[in-house]
C-alpha cells in the first residue's frame, strides 16, 4: 500500500509539473489543455488507486516444518538370547 501511495503522490508531482506550461500556453486558446492533462490525471491517479484495490497484498506463507534434527549413537543394548549387553549405533532424533 505504500508503494502505491508513493507512486501516486510522484504521478500527482509529475502531472502537476508538467501542467504548468500548459496553463499558461493555454490560456486564451479555451482550457483544452487542461481538459486533456485533467483526465489523463484521473486516468492515472485513478488507475493507480484501482490497482492498489485490487491487490491484495504480499501473501505470507507458513514456513516448511522444520525436520528433526538427528544423529547415530553408540548406546549399550541388552541381548535377548543371554541377557548380557552389546554396544548398537541407534538413531537419536530430536
Amino acid at each position: 500500500m505504500r508503494k502505491a501511495i508513493g507512486a501516486m503522490i510522484a504521478a500527482t508531482v509529475v502531472l502537476a509539473g508538467s501542467m504548468s506550461p500548459a496553463f499558461a500556453r493555454d490560456h486564451h486558446h479555451h482550457d483544452t489543455g487542461r481538459v486533456i492533462a485533467g483526465g489523463v490525471a484521473a486516468g492515472v491517479v485513478g488507475g493507480l488507486i484501482g490497482g492498489a484495490i485490487a491487490n491484495p497484498g504480499p501473501r505470507y506463507i507458513d514456513p516448511p516444518p522444520l525436520r528433526p534434527r538427528c544423529w547415530y549413537e553408540d548406546r549399550e543394548v541388552q541381548n535377548t538370547y543371554d541377557g548380557d549387553y552389546h554396544v548398537e549405533s541407534v538413531r537419536v532424533c530430536n
